[in-house]
């Protein structure tokens, strides 16, 4: 059976399934080389949006997504692991996938029914060997893709390198959502290039057993005087990069007009569902945890809702019909 569909854009409404409004669910996961943080990255996630009172660590092997007893003897992921989520009014499916390259076949299965993935990098190491195989993998499947990276108080932690090695080994056209306030033992916040703000993420002890309401409320503040240059020309860059592929973005840029947030966040959106930009979205430190929850703020980019119904290769018959599949 063939079938046809068309691409939704990010501003149509979505069927309802169960219920459940499809533009408030999401399948995602994290893809990464190994050792880049990735598990300890959807293990924050889980502690900011409520699901455990502490974060699980891969060296104590608690990880709660590293289940099975030779991955947390090991310290590495070796079968994706799934868990659901719930954030504000988003219902989130997390998978977390194996980075060691022996293991490559549970990311591509992975990948298969994910509709969006956030790429970790080392804030030291960039852009490594299992980056690139992972990335070869979501291109395969069509996979939009957002960055976050990690480890931005490590010595030796240098934004600018991460950025360049997006561009030179991945050939992405990485855009700036965010920036760092500081790196190293200096790293402090975060500022949305967006909204124009800086954020800052409080200190809380990851063991500790606290409430969970309001742990995904940064402390907003005014941009620092010092970082106002390197913010207005990094908005500026986004502003470019995203005018590409919107029209109406590209009318009011070229006309020298202010750009209202809510443009610019519809823009960013349907670029990354048609993958032709790659948000470099957040910058922290899972770990600590400091600024990891600036992951929640992108995981809304693309949803089930947005991809088409796909022939996913399944048959009624050893000799029938393929049929349609939604992936």
């Amino acid at each position: 059976m063939t079938t046809t569909s068309k691409k939704r854009t990010a501003s149509e409404p979505a069927p309802a399934a169960n219920g459940r409004d499809l533009r408030n669910l999401r399948n995602t996961g994290f893809i990464a080389h190994v050792d880049a943080g990735k598990t300890t990255v959807s293990e924050s996630v889980l502690y900011f949006t409520g699901e455990t009172y502490k974060i699980g660590r891969v060296d104590d092997g608690t990880a709660l997504l590293d289940y099975m007893p030779q991955e947390r003897e090991r310290g590495i992921t070796i079968t994706a692991a799934a868990q659901n989520v719930s954030w504000r009014d988003h219902q989130i499916n997390i998978i977390d996938t194996p980075g060691h390259v022996d293991f490559t076949a549970e990311v591509e299965r992975s990948l298969r029914v994910l509709d969006g993935v956030t790429v970790v990098l080392d804030s030291v190491a960039g852009v490594q060997a299992q980056s690139l195989t992972v990335w070869r993998q979501a291109d395969k499947h069509s996979v939009p893709r957002i960055v976050f990276v990690n480890k931005m108080d490590r010595i030796g932690a240098d934004f600018q390198y991460a950025v360049s090695t997006l561009r030179n080994r991945l050939y992405a056209n990485a855009v700036p959502i965010q920036i760092p306030i500081g790196q190293e033992a200096d790293f402090q916040g975060v500022i949305d290039l967006v909204d124009m703000r800086a954020f800052y993420y409080e200190w809380q002890d990851p063991s500790a057993e606290v409430d969970r309401n309001g742990r995904l409320e940064p402390r907003e503040a005014e941009i620092p005087a010092d970082h106002l240059d390197l913010a207005n020309a990094a908005r500026e860059e986004l502003v470019a990069k995203v005018a590409e592929f919107d029209d109406d973005l590209a009318e009011l840029y070229l006309m020298g007009g202010e750009v209202p947030a809510d443009l610019l966040k519809s823009s960013i959106r349907q670029a990354t569902i048609d993958i032709k930009t790659l948000p470099r979205l957040g910058w922290g430190c899972a770990a600590t945890p400091r600024h990891t929850p600036v992951v929640g703020r992108g995981l809304g980019l693309s949803t089930v809702a947005d991809g088409p119904a796909a022939c996913g290769g399944l048959r009624a018959a050893a000799s029938g019909p393929q049929v349609g599949a939604i992936p």
